[in-house]
């Protein structure tokens, strides 16, 4: 499942990202990468950005980067 398949609060293991070397170097500088667990913590209705927590950090991506990256269920 991607991201913008979590729910609010669920907390998941990124296990892939399905992009070019411009998206995997965007995200890798959030600190999104594989084997990293991220906590979904909000998105916006249709369009708007998802908010998600890596470690103690929150960050906002927009729904196209998201909709990218693969992750496991916890």
């Amino acid at each position: 499942m991607d991201i913008t398949q979590m729910k609010e609060g669920e907390k998941g293991k990124v296990i892939e990202i399905q992009g070019g070397r411009g998206l995997v170097s965007k995200l890798d500088s959030l600190g999104i990468r594989p084997g990293v667990e991220i906590t979904k913590i909000s998105n916006q209705l249709l369009y708007g950005p998802v908010v998600v927590q890596v470690g103690n950090t929150q960050v906002a991506i927009g729904l196209g980067m998201a909709r990218r990256v693969i992750v496991e269920h916890k």
